[in-house]
């Protein structure tokens, strides 16, 4: 790994591995009903933070974006090797945290599939998957900034909790008290 990787316009750099997750994640969505997508994006009920929080968080997502579609993979190297998994694994786990979501009705909090081992199964997953390409190209700079966007995003999550809890009550709070936010013991 490097901390600084050249940065080039290429066909086999990270933004192939980006293609790929967003692609699978519209594919996806074609199979939603409109509810479930309104669901999905729904912000209405949870707290706006301020517009620097905001940018800041922003910021780091773009840097990482750039360095993804800027980077060459590392094909051969042993990062390549170890990146590819845990992006794989990442994109499965996000898929079915989607497929587990789209499957709950929309008046009650999603608490099936993936969701009974987390709170926030597609954001884990996610990370994951920002993870393995970012090890997969072989850059220390690009895994900083990665996991400088999910200590931003972890804002976010707390948001939705708030709004979950506005919004479904007594169950989403047994839910909390019994499933970790992120993974096992966190």
């Amino acid at each position: 790994m490097e901390l600084f990787p050249n940065l080039e316009i290429g066909l086999s750099n990270g933004w192939i591995l980006i293609i790929l997750f967003f692609g699978a994640y519209g594919i996806m969505l074609i199979s939603f009903p409109k509810s479930a997508i309104a669901r999905l994006y729904d912000r209405s009920g949870q707290r706006k933070y301020p517009l620097y929080r905001r940018l800041f968080v922003a910021s780091f997502v773009l840097l990482w974006f750039v360095f993804m579609s800027l980077t060459p993979l590392k094909i051969g190297d042993v990062v390549f090797v170890i990146g590819i998994p845990i992006y794989s694994l990442g994109l499965i786990g996000f898929l079915i945290a989607l497929y587990n979501f789209k499957n709950t009705p929309v008046d009650q909090p999603v608490t099936s599939g993936l969701y009974r081992f987390s709170r926030h199964p597609q954001q884990l997953a996610i990370s994951l998957s920002f993870l393995g390409i970012s090890i997969a190209i072989g850059s220390w700079s690009a895994f900083a900034v990665m996991i400088l966007g999910v200590i931003g995003a972890h804002k976010k999550i707390i948001a939705e909790e708030e709004a979950c809890l506005e919004q479904y009550g007594e169950s989403y709070k047994d839910y909390m008290e019994r499933i970790p936010r992120y993974f096992l013991f966190f």
